[in-house]
């Protein structure tokens, strides 16, 4: 597995964005339905955890994944690319910090989280390995017409996440509000904002179909290597 990226923020044309690159805030649990399925508990209060810089990849790029650890899980979800630096914001100072809308997977080394879980500790060895965060393009916040918007993603021809952001239990404004009560959020972080059900294992060699309502697609396939033949 390749650790190094030149991972770089753009826009629907292929332009840079003007943007570090910092770190991805994530939210477990934040769909009912995919809480059922994994059989765990709804939350009290939002389930926060981060990846690094370094999570971050081309989504039009091959996916991978540390093939040692065990099987490794799709979970697609609508990223936020932040603009301005947030700090115990309100939802209208969050709305105002969005520079635009991607699509991401936070791939998840499933059987390792399983067992950290088990033990009682943190995630992040099955949730922020370099590469854990293939990332789309962003369309610009301008350029979206309306909400909620709907998202999914096919494998192989067959959808697997069909997800709506009218069905989040905290909206996008008012989570990034609350991450910024935390901690600060800076130019150039992204947010995911969760993801639905239908979550499943990858297999090398499967093709994917990402979709955000009628902004763009992204077609990209998981590597394959001797291992999985």
């Amino acid at each position: 597995m390749n650790r190094r990226t030149n991972y770089r923020h753009k826009d629907l044309s292929n332009n840079e964005v003007d943007l570090p690159v910092g770190k991805v805030v994530c939210i477990g649990r934040n769909y009912m339905a995919h809480i059922h399925e994994l059989n765990n508990e709804v939350p009290e209060q939002p389930l926060y955890f981060m990846k690094p810089s370094d999570s971050l990849v081309d989504l039009s790029q091959p996916v991978d994944f540390p093939r040692h650890l065990g099987s490794c899980h799709h979970e697609l979800e609508i990223a936020v690319l932040i603009n301005q630096r947030l700090t115990s914001a309100d939802a209208e100072q969050a709305r105002q910090a969005i520079w635009g809308y991607g699509l991401a997977l936070d791939l998840t080394l499933r059987d390792l989280q399983t067992k950290l879980k088990k033990k009682g500790q943190p995630w992040e060895r099955a949730k922020a390995f370099d590469g854990s965060c293939p990332i789309s393009s962003f369309v610009a916040v301008s350029d979206v017409q309306s909400q909620p918007m709907a998202f999914s993603l096919s494998v192989n021809g067959q959808v697997r996440q069909d997800g709506n952001t009218a069905n989040m239990m905290l909206k996008i404004d008012e989570l990034i509000a609350d991450i910024s009560h935390l901690f600060t959020l800076n130019p150039g972080d992204i947010v995911l904002t969760g993801t639905p059900e239908g979550v499943a294992e990858l297999k090398g060699g499967d093709g994917l179909l990402l979709t955000l309502d009628n902004y763009f697609s992204v077609e990209t396939l998981v590597s394959k290597r001797d291992s999985d033949d």
